[in-house]
């Protein structure tokens, strides 16, 4: 009975910008980090500016968590809109954790399977900034949400077999040399590797906003 009674409620819309910000800023965020692993004398620099899109996150983050505190009537379950928003926020803190490894060992390279990890992880941001609008008409979105958080999934799949082959890379390259090259290179593939997790984790979670509301 309440469920068929909070329907007809004029439900609080701005959750969807916020959403969109948020998304947006992640994007950005992406990018930057791909710029980081181009490598060469301009890194610190990108490094700088993963961190400021990440502050910048994180202010849309606390705006969204405010707004659940203080809004009568919410799109969906309050406890679905912190989880979403807190699994988006943590693929940007991982990226960030990417960006402080980089600027705290120096590196100034990247091997070939970094760059296209980060290429697939703006590709992981580009796919949850079309699945959010999406949220708010589930029930006629139901097959393009499947189908982007499958496809995140996948990406997330494809990371990983990135991250396996780049320490296998890593490994034959440095076995017979330089021993933290090895340790640096693999906590980079490592924090990558995790940002894609991070993101999975956000396919997951709209998985289950669209079961709870179909």
């Amino acid at each position: 009975m309440l469920r068929w009674f909070r329907a007809f409620l004029p439900k609080e819309e701005r959750f969807f910008d916020l959403f969109a910000r948020h998304a947006k800023t992640s994007v950005q965020c992406a990018m930057a980090l791909q710029d980081v692993l181009k490598g060469g004398d301009e890194t610190p620099v990108h490094c700088q500016r993963v961190n400021q899109f990440e502050n910048d996150a994180d202010n849309i983050t606390r705006e969204v968590l405010t707004a659940v505190r203080r809004t009568f009537i919410t799109p969906f379950d309050r406890g679905d809109i912190k989880n979403l928003i807190t699994s988006m926020d943590d693929a940007v803190d991982q990226m960030q954790q990417t960006a402080k490894a980089v600027v705290l060992f120096e590196v100034r390279a990247f091997e070939p399977p970094m760059r296209e990890m980060g290429t697939l992880i703006v590709e992981c941001a580009n796919l949850v900034g079309r699945a959010l609008p999406l949220l708010q008409s589930i029930g006629s979105n139901v097959s393009m949400l499947t189908q982007i958080t499958e496809e995140l999934t996948k990406l997330e799949g494809r990371v990983d077999d990135l991250h396996d082959i780049g320490l296998k890379e890593l490994y034959l390259k440095h076995r017979d040399a330089n021993t933290m090259d090895f340790i640096v290179g693999a906590e980079i593939y490592d924090h990558l590797e995790k940002v894609a997790d991070r993101f999975d984790d956000v396919a997951n979670e709209i998985n289950s906003i669209v079961i709870e509301q179909v």
